[in-house]
C-alpha cells in the first residue's frame, strides 16, 4: 500500500545550457586516454633517463595518464571542473547527463540515470566473466594432460594471474554492480542514487582499468598470481606495474561506490520504510559495500608501498633492505578474507529475496537474517590469518584465528536456516531464478564445510596450496556467489529490459553449469587431496584421471555459459514483453512500469508494510495517513521526510 505525494523538482542553475560536455562520449575518452598516455610517457621518460627502475616509472605513468585522459576525454570531470569556473551546471544539463531522450547513446556516455549504470555493470560484468572464464578454458586444457605442451610455463603462469584477478574483480562487482545499482533505489522508493555523477565515476573507472590489467599480458605477465605477493612482485616484470595501477583505480572505484550506495540506503528510503521493512536485499547489498570501505583501502595501501619499492627502491617488502614481506601478506589478507563476504552477501540475499517470491511465504525469520548478516560482517575481519597459517607469522596466534573462522560459520549457517525455513511448505515455483537457490545450497554447502577443515591449523598444514584449496573457494565464489549473480539476473531481467528471459535455454544453461561446475571442482578436491599442487602447470601421471574429469567439466561450463550468453542476448533483442509484475512479487522495483520512467516513480510511495506479507491477509490501513510535508522538499528525503502533499493513492 503506498500513499502518494507531489513531487517538484529543484533545478540546479548557473550558466548557459550545453557546452563541451554534450559532445563527449567513450569514443573521446578513449582519444584522451591515448593521447595523456602518450604525453606521460614521453615526461616520464625524461624524468627518468637512465634511472634503475626507468622502465616500471614509464610504464606506471603511461597507465595513470591514461586512465585521467580517458576520465577526462569522457567527460567525468565537467561537472566539478565547471564548479570551479563559477558556471555549475544548469537543470537542463543534469537532464542530460541522466540521459533524457538520448536512445542508446546514453550508454556511451558518463550517465548519470542509476538504470543505465546498472545495465553498464550489467555488460561490463558479462565481458570481465568472458574474459575470466576463457582463460579458465585454456587453463584446464592445458592441464587435460600431465604434460600436454598446449601453453608454455611462462604463459600458463600469466594466465592463471590474469584469471583469478579478473574473475575476483568480476565477481566482486557482479551484484552489487548492477543490480545494487539498478535495483536497490527503485527497491527502496528513491528516484536515483544520492550522487548520481560519483556513481557513472564509479562505472567507468572500471573501464578505464580494463585495459591496463590486460596490458599486464604484454608486458611480462603477472608470475606471483592474482594475490600480488611479495618479494616475487618486487622483482616482476613491467606485467606487475599493471597489476598495482589496476588495483589502484579499483579500490578507488569500490571506495566510491560504496560511499554512494551506502549513503543512499542510510538517507533515501521511502517514507515508512523502518529497518524492519527494509528488503533483505538492500541489507544484502548494504553490508556488502560497508565491509568493502575499510578492506579495500588495506590492498591500496599494500600496493602503494609495493609501487614504492619497484619505483624507488623503497624496500617495504625487500628483506635485504630491511623490508617484511609478511607486511604484504596482512596487508592483503586483511582486504582478501572480508572480499569473501563481500561478494557473498549480496548473491546470498538476492536469492534469499527471490525464494520468498517464489515459495509465496514471508522471508523465515527475518530479524536472524539480519543478525546473521551483522554477525557476518562484524566477523570477517577477525579472520584474515588463517591464509598464513602455513607462512610462519605469529604463530602463537593460530588458535585465536582458528576460532575466528570456524565461529563465523555459525552466522552463515543462520543465512542457511532463513532460506530452509522459507522453502518450508512453501507452495514453490520452480523457475529458472528458484533453481538457483536450490544450487547455491548444494554448492555452498560443499565450499562451508571443506572452509572449516581449511580452518584446522593441522589440516591447513597438509592442504595449503593445493588444488583441494582451489576446489575450495571456487565452491564458494562460484557455487554460491556466481550462481546467486545468475539467479538474480534471471530473477531481474524483466525489470532491466522489459522482457522475460527464455526459460528453456535458461534451463538447459543451468544443468550443463551446475553437472559441470561439480564434475570439475569435485574431481579438483580429488587431485589435491592426493597431493596436486595450486598454479604448477605439469603434474605426476597419477593425477592424469582427476585432471581429464575436472578438465571433461570445464567444458560442460563453458557451454553452458554460452547458452546463457545466447538466453541473455536473444531474449534483450526479440523476447517476449514483460509485464509490470511478472512474478506477483511485493517490493516496489514491481511497482513502476516498464520501461521505467526516467525519475522512476510519478510520485514517491510511502511504505506501510513489510514487503513479504505472502499467504497473509490484508492488513488495515493506517489510522492516520503520514502527516505531510512542505512540497518543494526534494529528492533525498531521508525516513519518514519526504516531501508532499499527503495526497493518498493505494496500490
Amino acid at each position: 500500500m503506498t500513499v502518494a505525494d507531489t513531487y517538484q523538482t529543484d533545478p540546479v542553475t548557473g550558466g548557459p545550457d550545453g557546452g563541451i560536455m554534450r559532445r563527449l562520449n567513450v569514443g573521446t575518452g578513449i582519444l584522451g586516454g591515448v593521447v595523456l598516455a602518450l604525453a606521460a610517457n614521453l615526461l616520464a621518460d625524461w624524468l627518468a633517463g637512465d634511472a634503475v627502475h626507468e622502465v616500471d616509472v614509464r610504464a606506471t605513468a603511461t597507465m595513470v595518464g591514461w586512465a585521467v585522459g580517458f576520465m577526462a576525454g569522457l567527460g567525468a570531470f565537467t561537472g566539478p571542473v565547471r564548479w570551479l569556473l563559477g558556471r555549475d551546471l544548469t537543470h537542463a544539463d543534469e537532464l542530460f547527463l541522466a540521459g533524457k531522450d538520448q536512445g542508446e547513446g546514453r550508454y556511451f556516455r558518463f550517465t548519470t540515470d542509476h538504470k543505465v549504470v546498472g545495465i553498464q555493470y550489467l555488460v561490463l560484468t558479462m565481458v570481465m566473466l568472458g574474459a575470466g572464464g576463457t582463460m579458465a578454458m585454456l587453463i584446464r586444457t592445458d592441464l587435460i594432460s600431465p604434460n600436454s605442451g598446449f601453453l608454455g610455463p611462462q604463459t600458463y603462469n600469466s594466465l592463471v594471474g590474469l584469471h583469478g584477478l579478473t574473475m575476483i574483480l568480476a565477481t566482486i562487482i557482479m551484484v552489487t554492480g548492477p543490480f545494487g545499482n539498478f535495483v536497490v533505489p527503485l527497491m527502496i522508493g528513491a528516484r536515483d542514487m544520492a550522487f548520481p555523477r560519483l556513481n557513472a565515476l564509479s562505472l567507468w573507472l572500471l573501464f578505464a582499468m580494463l585495459p591496463v590489467l590486460y596490458s599486464a599480458a604484454f608486458l611480462g605477465g603477472i608470475p606471483m598470481g592474482w594475490v600480488g605477493y611479495t618479494p616475487i612482485a618486487d622483482q616482476g616484470p613491467a606485467g606487475v606495474d599493471s597489476y598495482m595501477v589496476a588495483i589502484l583505480i579499483f579500490a578507488v572505484s569500490t571506495a566510491v561506490a560504496g560511499a554512494n550506495i551506502t549513503t543512499t540506503i542510510l538517507t533515501m528510503r521511502a517514507r515508512g520504510m523502518t529497518w524492519t521493512r527494509t528488503p533483505i536485499f538492500v541489507y544484502g547489498v548494504l553490508a556488502s559495500v560497508v565491509l568493502a570501505l575499510p578492506a579495500f583501502p588495506m590492498f591500496m595501501a599494500a600496493e602503494i608501498l609495493l609501487l614504492v619499492d619497484r619505483l624507488m627502491g623503497g624496500g617495504f617488502y625487500i628483506p635485504s633492505l630491511g623490508g617484511q614481506p609478511w607486511l604484504y601478506q596482512n596487508l592483503f589478507w586483511l582486504m582478501g578474507h572480508p572480499e569473501v563476504y563481500v561478494i557473498l552477501i549480496p548473491a546470498v540475499t538476492a536469492l534469499m529475496e527471490l525464494t520468498a517470491v517464489f515459495a509465496r511465504k514471508p522471508l523465515y525469520s527475518f530479524r536472524i537474517a539480519v543478525l546473521s548478516i551483522i554477525a557476518i560482517v562484524g566477523l570477517s575481519v577477525t579472520v584474515w590469518a588463517h591464509h598464513m597459517f602455513a607462512s610462519g607469522w605469529a604463530p602463537d596466534l593460530n588458535g585465536p584465528f582458528m576460532l575466528t573462522t570456524e565461529l563465523i560459520s555459525i552466522p552463515t549457517g543462520g543465512l542457511f536456516l532463513v532460506i530452509l525455513g522459507t522453502l518450508w511448505r512453501g507452495r514453490i515455483w520452480a523457475t529458472f531464478p528458484m533453481m538457483c537457490t536450490y544450487a547455491m545450497l548444494w554448492n555452498f554447502i560443499i565450499g562451508g564445510i571443506t572452509g572449516i577443515y581449511l580452518s584446522d591449523v593441522p589440516l591447513d598444514y597438509q592442504l595449503h596450496g593445493s588444488m583441494f584449496v582451489t576446489a575450495h573457494f571456487h565452491y564458494t565464489l562460484m557455487g554460491a556467489g556466481l550462481t546467486g549473480a545468475i539467479g538474480a539476473l534471471a530473477y531481474w531481467f524483466p525489470k532491466m529490459t522489459g522482457r522475460m528471459l527464455g526459460d528453456t535455454p535458461g534451463l538447459v544453461s543451468f544443468w550443463l553449469v551446475q553437472i559441470g561446475f561439480n564434475v570439475t571442482f569435485l574431481g579438483m578436491f580429488m587431485v589435491g587431496l592426493e597431493g596436486q599442487p595450486r598454479r604448477v602447470v605439469h603434474y605426476g601421471a597419477s593425477l592424469h584421471t582427476g585432471n581429464l574429469i575436472s578438465t571433461i567439466g570445464a567444458y560442460f561450463i563453458g557451454v553452458g555459459m554460452l547458452v546463457l550468453l545466447y538466453d541473455v542476448v536473444a531474449s534483450w533483442r526479440h523476447g517476449k514483453p514483460a509485464s509490470m509484475n511478472p512474478w506477483g512479487a511485493k517490493t516496489l522495483e514491481w511497482t513502476v512500469p516498464n520501461p521505467i520512467p526516467l525519475e522512476n516513480f510519478a510520485v514517491l510511495p510511502v511504505v506501510t508494510e513489510d514487503a513479504y506479507g505472502y499467504g497473509e491477509p490484508v492488513r488495515d490501513a493506517p489510522a492516520r495517513a503520514p502527516a505531510p510535508v512542505a512540497a518543494g522538499a526534494g529528492p533525498g528525503q531521508g525516513p519518514g521526510q519526504g516531501g508532499g502533499t499527503g495526497e493518498e493513492a493505494r496500490t
